[in-house]
């Protein structure tokens, strides 16, 4: 499995459905629908952009995700 694994075009495939998300048009709802359509494309986002951010590591058979979230030393 490990060596079919592409991890890296992984991570790609996850930011590639980030920026997606991010350029999804409003579909012609409106009132509660679209706050939740609006809700859930919030939340795809953060997922599918911190997984693209990951650095991972593969040992023993383990393939680890890591993801930063402590903010950047700058403050920014």
């Amino acid at each position: 499995m490990a060596d079919e694994l592409d991890v890296d075009a992984m991570l790609a495939r996850f930011r590639d459905r980030a920026a997606a998300v991010r350029e999804r048009p409003l579909p012609p709802v409106a009132g509660p629908e679209r706050q939740r359509f609006v809700e859930q494309a919030q939340l795809d986002f953060q997922d599918f952009a911190m997984i693209g951010d990951a650095q991972w590591s593969f040992a023993d058979g383990i393939l680890t995700l890591t993801i930063d979230l402590r903010p950047p030393p700058d403050g920014g």
